[in-house]
């Protein structure tokens, strides 16, 4: 057996998961160098919901963040995670806009895609995966894990196996919410130890509080990359910590070889980090860093349960919590059982609070829902409930083919669209994924280029012969 490696989150989905992606590229510069020594098999650094607050919130250009990580990374692979036709927006996108993105994203320094898919309907990712292979980027693909009365450890083996056919380097388990419990962990990871030939990646978080177990089961079945994130922003509803999981396997036949007083300098400089993100407001312990049982119950990621609490405390009805709770696993066995992570856990979640709040089912329905339910997200998992389907969309057709088929090329049309704020073939990309939230982000960047400008003409000006 050899030793087991560790993609480490840090730099994306631990700051996402406890402070709402608030991390500032600047506070992760500094610690690069060490990052850079440690020996991690890969970085998470991009992809999810980055793209998304560097623009919305941090008033930060993705591209320059992603450029500069890879320049002071020469030696680890920077990795991502990308939600197939859907990249890092929120609806599907053409053909050629997915291929374009993941072109300039390997282009500017990205090595490993990790390609995922809301309902597991691999013609979603089919795009983004041959465009992965053909950039010279690597192909990891995620199985969305959840249980239900269809999703049980045959459905994942048989899901592996095509996804093995379809061209992946790598398969990851993608336990979003910490539902894959340690047995059920080792069981599965044997399984496709025994019936595909690729390495095996777990991802896991801590929501339910069995993800260390989760990880050590799952390298003693033979997983041969585990997601950890260094102890400043792991556990809770992020991934269990780097340094514990790499001080449990020193010694032993899994161990990582990593230095632990590097791991510890490491964490020592992000204890800053979270302390920033915690007394801005980003970062609250008692909620993150709390175990949810409810997650087994209910099967509510940690993003989505603070929604659904957002979502109530804005309709002044935070008596319906429970209510609300125990409706979402009754709207998502009628939507077809869709695993529940973005977007479809945004989708089941406001359709629970909207049945529970209108005082019946379904009689007010968000365009996403009927979205869902025609289709346009992909193949649901299992029949949904017709009844519901018809009172939500009447007679519309219900799409059976690959959405994305459907939809015309679209990158020169966007292209003309955001003509008069363009400076480099990224921003057509941030234009396409976020077009109310891009544009007010290139005026902000155009008056910043501006007065940085006019300040180095002043600056000249003074040191000018007279």
């Amino acid at each position: 057996m050899a030793k087991v490696r560790i993609t480490d989150t840090i730099l994306r989905d631990g700051h996402q998961s406890q402070a709402a992606t608030r991390m500032r590229t600047d506070e992760m510069l500094p610690a690069l160098a060490k990052l850079d020594k440690v020996g991690y098999y890969s970085l998470e650094c991009w992809g999810g919901a980055t793209y998304d607050a560097c623009i919305r919130f941090l008033n930060e250009d993705p591209w320059e963040r992603l450029r500069l990580l890879k320049a002071g990374l020469p030696n680890t692979k920077t990795q991502m995670l990308l939600r197939g036709q859907n990249l890092l927006g929120y609806r599907p996108y053409s053909d050629d806009v997915v291929d374009f993105f993941v072109k300039k994203a390997v282009e500017n320094g990205i090595d490993i895609i990790r390609c995922f898919d809301a309902l597991n309907d691999l013609r979603n990712m089919e795009t983004a995966v041959k465009a992965t292979k053909k950039y010279g980027g690597t192909a990891e693909i995620a199985m969305s894990y959840t249980e239900s009365p269809v999703h049980n450890e045959d459905y994942f083996v048989k899901l592996a196996v095509d996804i093995e056919k379809m061209g992946a380097d790598l398969i990851c388990i993608k336990d979003m919410a910490n539902l894959l419990l340690p047995y059920k962990a080792y069981s599965l990871v044997k399984r496709l130890k025994q019936e595909t030939s690729l390495p095996i990646v777990v991802h896991t978080h801590n929501t339910t509080g069995t993800g260390d177990m989760v990880l050590l089961k799952a390298i003693e079945a033979g997983a041969d990359v585990v997601d950890t994130c260094l102890s400043p922003l792991a556990s809770g509803t992020s991934q269990p910590a780097t340094e514990s999981l790499v001080a449990t396997l020193k010694g032993t036949e899994y161990d990582t070889g990593f230095d632990l007083d590097l791991l510890s300098d490491l964490a020592g400089y992000f204890r800053g980090v979270a302390d920033r993100l915690t007394a801005d407001g980003w970062r609250d312990p008692s909620r993150v860093l709390g175990v949810d049982v409810k997650t087994l119950q209910y099967q509510v990621p940690g993003g989505m349960l603070s929604n659904l609490i957002g979502q109530l405390k804005q309709a002044n009805a935070m008596d319906k919590y429970y209510d609300v709770l125990a409706e979402v696993p009754r709207v998502r066995k009628d939507f077809g059982y869709p695993p529940l992570v973005t977007p479809t856990s945004q989708i089941v979640g406001t359709q629970a609070v909207m049945n529970v709040l209108y005082g019946e089912r379904y009689k007010m329905v968000p365009k996403e829902s009927k979205g869902l339910l025609r289709g346009e997200y992909g193949k649901l998992p299992a029949p949904v409930n017709e009844e519901v389907r018809k009172k939500c969309i009447g007679n519309d057709k219900v799409i059976t083919c690959r959405f994305a088929d459907t939809l015309p090329p679209e990158l020169d049309k966007l292209k003309a669209e955001m003509q008069q704020w363009y400076e480099k073939d990224e921003d057509v990309l941030t234009y396409a994924m976020f077009p109310k939230v891009a544009p007010k982000f290139f005026e902000y960047r155009a008056a910043k280029e501006k007065h940085v400008d006019s300040t180095m003409l002043n600056k000249a000006d003074k040191t000018m012969p007279v």
